[in-house]
């Protein structure tokens, strides 16, 4: 077990009124990181399970922009370590259930657990909520993740669009095809 302080820096790096988590994260990631390098480890294994991946997935999505979560395997940008998240595929019901059958004592973290406003906090209401209307849902979207179609998506580091056939009259307006190709546009 590491002991670290890392509330009071995480609490001054902080601004007044922001979230913890980013700069929390990236603190004890570090520490892990050190700490594996320094027993000679080259694997950290983290307990994110399926629902963290479906969270996180949302997450960036409606926030940052950006299609990721969090892979089962990863190596570290420096190359030190590799992190393994070898309970991403069971749903956290079913890693609560197996934690609460073997008495494992339950940690929760009071730095990010006492921010009632988290944007995660609300992304899991939602699934909640979609759940509980739609039984599957948090399967369906975690299953989305190992069923990429990039030709359906608008990355053009994955679909460049010189590798598209023919002008794209949304994108490149009406005036986009040469009236006398056959694939001019047709105004009804």
């Amino acid at each position: 077990m590491l002991r670290e302080d890392t509330y009071s820096v995480v609490k001054r790096l902080t601004p007044e009124g922001g979230t913890t988590c980013a700069v929390c994260s990236r603190l004890r990631r570090g520490i892990l990181y050190n700490a594996a390098a320094e027993m000679g480890c080259t694997k950290i294994a983290l307990g994110h399970h399926r629902d963290d991946l479906v969270e996180s997935l949302l997450l960036s999505m409606l926030f940052a922009g950006k299609m990721r979560s969090m892979p089962p395997k990863l190596r570290s940008d420096d190359g030190r370590n590799t992190v393994i998240r070898p309970l991403c595929f069971s749903a956290e019901a079913e890693v609560a259930a197996f934690a609460a059958s073997a008495a494992f004592p339950i940690i929760p973290c009071d730095l990010c657990g006492s921010q009632e406003n988290l944007q995660r906090k609300r992304v899991k209401r939602l699934l909640s909520d979609l759940e509980r209307d739609h039984p599957g849902v948090r399967a369906s979207l975690f299953a989305s993740m190992g069923n990429v179609l990039p030709a359906h998506l608008l990355d053009a580091r994955l679909y460049p669009r010189d590798a598209q056939s023919g002008p794209d009259p949304w994108i490149d307006g009406d005036g986009c095809a040469d009236a006398a190709s056959p694939r001019a546009l047709v105004r009804i």
